[in-house]
């Protein structure tokens, strides 16, 4: 469905254009959302007309309202399947209920999507395989994706990692959205590993890191150096040659060199390699492939690849029952 078709599908339900716009935002990105999001979307002050929005969302049983931590706050979790039926998302994980700490996160990144709307933000799954394979030379098994099960049961998830993708209203540059909410980066490398590819089909693009108040600022540093060694250095041939023998031969209990071996173990222990065998695992030698091209290191050596820092201004204490708590 095109954005103008899901807007006019939530209208028919009982809404104005400018309210359904919203929720089809929302039940995009994040299924959550608070009443100041619907007052920066709309361009109005937050009173009468914000407070009747979200009384008949509740009376109609459209979203559940659950207080915040020491005010009058809000936060509405948009869950009715009559309203993601009428946007094509029925299944969608946002109409389940999520924990605290994942709502925060999730209306951080609707934050940030309502501020930046000079990007069209894809959100839904089938959104962002179409539109790659529509404007790329990919194909479908080049995506970034997850495979589960065996044989003939196996299953492919595409973009996992269910975060926002910005395009460019020329539709030349990209942004991948990332959220910083630990402070080691094993998650954040296995990412990057996953979009290597789609980044290297893309003639411009970045990869933004949402930074909340409070993170200090060794923690953007390490995230930076993660960016920099699984994208800005490619994997030299001896390296990587080397690599695919010991991915290869790594479970083999017949003859094999056992000091090679043992040698491989030792050098390819790094968090490094260990995402790039998890992604081997799936996708075989390709992922070797693409950890040893010199195209992304050469994009960002030319900035058409960038790595951006986005520190978050507001505070989000206020939503969690917690106020205070780490």
């Amino acid at each position: 469905m095109t954005h103008a078709e899901r807007v006019s599908a939530v209208a028919a339900l009982g809404f104005t254009e400018r309210q359904a716009a919203f929720l089809v935002l929302v039940m995009l990105h994040a299924g959550v959302c608070v009443g100041r999001q619907y007052c920066a979307f709309a361009g109005i002050v937050r009173g009468q007309k914000m407070a009747d929005f979200f009384q008949k969302l509740c009376a109609k049983r459209y979203a559940t309202p659950y207080p915040c931590g020491h005010n009058k706050a809000r936060v509405y979790h948009v869950h009715n399947a009559k309203l993601y039926e009428a946007i094509g998302q029925r299944d969608v994980r946002f109409r389940k209920r999520s924990t605290l700490a994942r709502t925060i996160e999730r209306v951080m990144m609707l934050d940030h999507i309502i501020a930046h709307r000079d990007f069209t933000w894809l959100g839904a799954e089938q959104d962002k395989v179409a539109h790659f394979l529509s404007t790329t030379s990919l194909r479908r098994e080049e995506l970034p994706r997850l495979t589960f099960g065996r044989g003939a049961d196996v299953t492919a998830r595409y973009f996992p990692d269910k975060l926002p993708i910005g395009v460019s209203l020329d539709g030349r540059s990209h942004v991948l959205l990332y959220l910083l909410s630990e402070p080691i980066g094993d998650d954040f490398r296995m990412f990057l590993r996953r979009h290597a590819e789609l980044l290297r089909a893309l003639p411009s693009w970045s990869i933004r890191l949402l930074v909340p108040t409070g993170i200090e600022t060794e923690v953007v540093d390490a995230y930076e150096a993660v960016f920099r060694e699984e994208l800005a250095t490619p994997l030299h041939p001896t390296v990587a040659n080397e690599l695919r023998w010991f991915y290869q031969s790594a479970d083999i209990t017949g003859a094999v060199d056992r000091t090679r071996l043992r040698r491989a173990r030792r050098a390819f222990g790094a968090p490094r390699f260990r995402a790039i065998r998890k992604a081997w695992l799936q996708d075989g030698d390709r992922v070797v492939d693409v950890a040893m091209s010199t195209s992304l290191a050469d994009a960002i050596a030319r900035e058409s690849g960038r790595f951006e820092r986005h520190a978050l201004s507001r505070q989000y204490f206020h939503l969690s029952s917690m106020v205070g708590s780490a």
